[in-house]
């Protein structure tokens, strides 16, 4: 299938990312998504630009695209997981948000990524849903234009449990906003088999317009556990099929960032799985539907 695969780096936090890039290199992956965080490119430190263009070479060298993730969850608060969020009731704490966001956009840029991914995050106690939705809208206007000054797109991602949770939740979000064209979405494969009504392979056909990052790994139904390909409930084969069907030509990046202490034998394991799903998709794919292996 025509599928250009990766992994993340949340899920490989025990390698420094010199050592993680050349691991995927080795081991045939196209590309990384890579998280911003203290142990990989560090967005809160100094000469940031400088940095960036270090990555940027050594991606070039090793042939390996990228997709920028901002899912780190102590990057800005020691204290509380992914906090501040563009929900927070604090507006100063929303703006710290907004800013590393704009950074990661900027970030994107100089890497040559194919998007910028984020999220909503939880709804505070004791906020209205139309509250919580109109900080979201306008905390991500600057954002978004941000994303369309430097040419990459924002992928919001669905999260279980986050106020945008559903395909649903994306849509009232392109409502709010307008529809701009740098919104797009992070599709995770296993959060669709957690809580979507719809199986899999049926939400990246309806997300195709959408499409600027997928992330990928198992799940059970109702269970919000990234697991190893294997250990859920996912039929791999119609899902990689569908997702070949879309034209979509970004990265699909294992997503196991609970996995770090097995991260350089998962990511090997999971190459292997995903080129065996893949093979077999193409194996009882549609006549014209076919491509080249990952």
């Amino acid at each position: 299938m025509s599928l250009r695969l990766g992994y993340g780096t949340n899920g490989l936090t025990d390698l420094r990312l010199e050592d993680a890039l050349a691991l995927l290199a080795d081991l045939g992956y196209d590309g990384v998504g890579l998280t911003l965080d203290h142990m990989h490119l560090d967005p809160m430190a100094p000469d940031l630009a400088a940095r960036t263009r270090r990555v940027a070479r050594r991606l070039g060298q090793l042939g390996l695209g990228v997709t920028v993730e901002t899912g780190a969850r102590y990057v800005l608060d020691p204290r509380h997981k992914h906090g501040p969020s563009l929900l927070d009731p604090d507006p100063d704490r929303r703006a710290a948000r907004v800013r590393l966001l704009i950074r990661a956009v900027q970030v994107a840029a100089d890497l040559g990524a194919h998007a910028v991914h984020c999220f909503s995050g939880i709804t505070p106690p004791g906020t209205a849903d139309d509250v919580a939705w109109q900080r979201l809208a306008d905390a991500l206007g600057s954002v978004l234009d941000a994303a369309t000054g430097a040419g990459v797109p924002l992928a919001v991602e669905p999260e279980p449990g986050h106020l945008l949770s559903c395909l649903a939740d994306f849509h009232h979000l392109r409502t709010l906003t307008g529809d701009p064209e740098a919104l797009g979405l992070t599709l995770d494969i296993g959060h669709c088999q957690c809580l979507e009504p719809a199986p899999p392979a049926d939400c990246v056909r309806d997300a195709a317009p959408w499409l600027r990052h997928v992330q990928i790994e198992d799940m059970r139904r109702g269970v919000h556990e990234h697991l190893p390909f294997g250990d859920g409930e996912i039929d791999f084969p119609p899902v990689l099929a569908a997702l070949a069907a879309t034209g979509y030509q970004g990265l699909t990046v294992v997503e196991l960032p609970r996995h770090s202490h097995a991260g350089p034998q998962l990511a090997e394991e999971s190459l292997q799985f995903l080129c065996k799903a893949a093979a077999e998709a193409a194996t009882h794919a549609p006549a014209g539907t076919e491509g080249g292996t990952p």
